[in-house]
């Protein structure tokens, strides 16, 4: 065994480093099997997939060899907010319980920084209410005494506020080093610090956008790194498919519309030559969006363009930009925001055309069209190529639309990128196997037969936990099933005093749930009646609130406590049949002589199916009950999948036995295992 190994279980075993430290840290050999086998990975160069259940404390598992083995490591969570929990909380512990000084930085994608250019652009901005105008005022304030330009420092600035658009730059409109605030500029100095940094913490969608070279500005550090950690892995294939891919909106066109005349302030004549065809790009999109409105909310290409007036539609916007860029052409020396706004106008351009099914040179080719000086933030990277093997597609939003074109395979680039880095790679999550079995999620990112560990959650499941089976529900599809699901909650609502998440499969359903339970006992919250957070307040607040939620509140939501002691899945979560992007993945599979359902449906809904079971028990003296609504469980052979997937809960068909578990610290077992 390495001195690394040694020293990582040494520092998580009883009176070790962090048990003498961190005031509640309990020692557990699950978490120092885990540190072992990542300090092993980092030693060898290899690659890890490990599954740690709720519970095994995986972060501390990873965070003290990263510390101990002083290689420069790049750490990747799923979320900005998990981004900054394991940075301002869990990283400090670690390390000044190990007494090591490493420098470490907090890496985040340029729209979560301050962009001064913009913020000055848009002083003379006139917004849509009063409200608005004194979030700019804020904002404008905070600008004066911020020291690390993140937005999160704002206390109540929404994540989907207008503003941000306004003052925070991205890699097609950021001017580089022609910026007059270049000097000041919070996104190069945030890389400066994790250049120089030993461990640096970034999330997936920055890890993938230096992956796939799409000019993040941050590809220098990735170069440099000797070991990565991705944790919350399970995230990792489907948000490479956006990466490796390439996509258009409504948002960023009229942005730029917006962009080219801001730039004219200070450019005389500019502002009559640009005016009319940036009034003529809002008009298309706008037109465009209108003309969508009889489309399904998302389908492929093919679907989008058999109305005729879509078609019409998108032949306008074509024209559009192509006349924006023309406009710009002659003005692009006159300033870099000019200049920028050009390049952004020949890049959407092409991106239409090659979503179209041109090659995307025929209207938007510039044989000058790179900057005057050859300097931007951003790597120079070749335009994205792609194959047969990728499907196009739209998705439309109450005031937008997006364009898109996804690779049906990731792992191929994956392992490239991988295999480039010379690096150690640790994958890890709760949720990467099916019924013990890796090979699904490996062959995602493209490894063959590597090195996998299995910790499941060290919890009392016997004693913490019940999973229950309703009997007698009607098939899924039956139009009164959603009624009947209801009938069968209501008396575990009843035994355990609300507190309680119901997952739906669709926003149907849980609109019609919604209705049905309103005016019950419990405080009703409901996906869509507010953010996201200040439902899982309130909910929490409430200590018996019954919460209505679709995919979205599978994972990344932590609840311990006595507040959420019931979590209901009403029926498997096999991937949306509209889902045009799976459609093609499962006639690709098929294409290659595989079975879809078994290959790609089945472990995708499996894992989708922990991740929601996940959010019960969180801690070693949380207490629920599982409600598993679907009758396949139990009439289908796969169903057995599923269940073996799962944690060892107790199973049972009997209600009493729900009411005993509510009732009793140790419940007595009437029922019996439907299985």
């Amino acid at each position: 065994m390495s001195a690394l190994t040694d020293r990582s279980r040494a520092a998580l075993a009883p009176g070790g480093a962090l048990a003498d430290t961190i005031a509640g840290f309990a020692p557990r050999p699950a978490q120092q099997r885990l540190a072992a086998a990542v300090a092993q990975t980092f030693e060898q160069g290899d690659v890890l997939l490990a599954e740690a259940g709720t519970g095994t404390g995986k972060t501390y598992a990873y965070l003290v060899p990263a510390l101990l083995s002083g290689l420069k490591t790049i750490v990747s969570t799923g979320t900005r907010a998990l981004q900054d929990q394991l940075y301002h909380r869990d990283l400090p512990r670690v390390r000044d319980a190990l007494g090591v000084g490493l420098k470490s930085a907090l890496l985040k994608g340029r729209a979560n920084y301050l962009c001064r250019y913009r913020l000055e652009q848009a002083k003379g901005e006139r917004f849509a209410s009063r409200e608005q105008a004194a979030q700019f005022q804020r904002i404008l304030a905070w600008s004066g005494r911020t020291r690390m330009g993140d937005l999160a420092e704002l206390d109540g600035l929404a994540d989907d506020s207008p503003l941000l658009p306004l003052v925070t730059s991205t890699a097609e409109n950021c001017l580089g080093s022609d910026c007059p605030f270049w000097a000041e500029c919070f996104v190069v100095q945030a890389r400066q610090r994790a250049q120089a940094a030993d461990l640096v913490v970034v999330n997936h969608h920055l890890l993938l956008a230096d992956l796939a070279l799409k000019q993040e500005g941050f590809g220098e550090i990735l170069p440099g790194a000797q070991a990565f950690v991705v944790d919350e892995a399970h995230q990792l294939p489907e948000l490479a498919a956006q990466f490796f891919g390439e996509s258009l909106g409504a948002r960023p066109l009229l942005e730029l519309a917006r962009d080219a005349l801001r730039e004219c302030k200070d450019v005389p004549g500019a502002l009559a030559l640009l005016q009319p065809p940036a009034a003529q790009l809002e008009h298309a999109v706008r037109a465009l969006r209108a003309a969508m409105e009889m489309l399904p909310l998302r389908g492929t290409r093919q679907r989008a363009l058999q109305p005729a007036p879509v078609g019409e539609a998108f032949e306008a916007l074509v024209g559009a930009l192509a006349q924006l860029a023309a406009a710009l052409a002659p003005l692009r020396e006159a300033s870099p925001g000019l200049d920028a706004c050009h390049a952004r106008a020949l890049d959407a351009g092409a991106r239409l055309a090659r979503w179209l099914g041109g090659t995307g040179s025929e209207s938007f080719s510039d044989g000058d069209a790179s900057p005057r000086d050859g300097t931007t933030l951003e790597n120079d990277s070749d335009p994205i190529a792609f194959s047969d093997d990728d499907v196009r597609w739209y998705e439309l939003t109450p005031r937008g639309f997006r364009l898109q074109r996804t690779p049906l395979d990731v792992s191929a680039p994956l392992r490239s990128h991988r295999e480039q880095s010379r690096a150690a790679w640790v994958f890890t999550s709760a949720t990467l196997s099916v019924a013990g079995d890796f090979a699904h999620f490996a062959a995602r990112l493209g490894l063959q037969a590597p090195r996998t560990l299995l910790e499941p959650s060290p919890f009392d499941w016997d004693r913490q936990a019940l999973c229950y089976l309703p009997p007698g529900l009607p098939p899924p599809m039956s139009r009164d099933y959603t009624a009947s699901l209801l009938d069968a909650l209501r008396p575990v609502l009843e035994a355990s005093g609300g507190r309680a998440f119901v997952l739906f499969a669709s926003h149907r359903a849980l609109r019609e749930a919604a209705q049905a339970l309103r005016g019950s006992p419990w405080p009703l919250f409901v996906q869509g009646e507010a953010p996201r957070a200040q439902l899982l307040q309130r909910f929490r607040d409430s200590g018996n609130g019954v919460l209505l939620g679709t995919a979205s509140f599978r994972e990344g939501v932590d609840v311990p406590g006595d507040a959420l002691t019931v979590v209901a899945i009403d029926k498997l979560p096999f991937a949306a049949p509209d889902d045009p992007v799976f459609e093609a993945r499962l006639q690709a599979v098929r294409r290659a002589g595989g079975n879809p359902f078994r290959d790609e449906q089945l472990p995708q809904a499996v894992i989708a199916l922990k991740q929601g079971a996940g959010r019960l028990i969180r801690t070693e003296t949380d207490r629920g009950v599982l409600v598993l609504c679907d009758p396949r469980l139990s009439g289908k052979n796969y169903g057995r999948v599923f269940l073996e997937s799962l944690p060892p809960l107790p199973r049972t068909r009997e209600l009493v036995d729900v009411e005993a578990f509510f009732a009793a610290q140790s419940p007595p077992m009437t029922g019996t295992d439907p299985q």
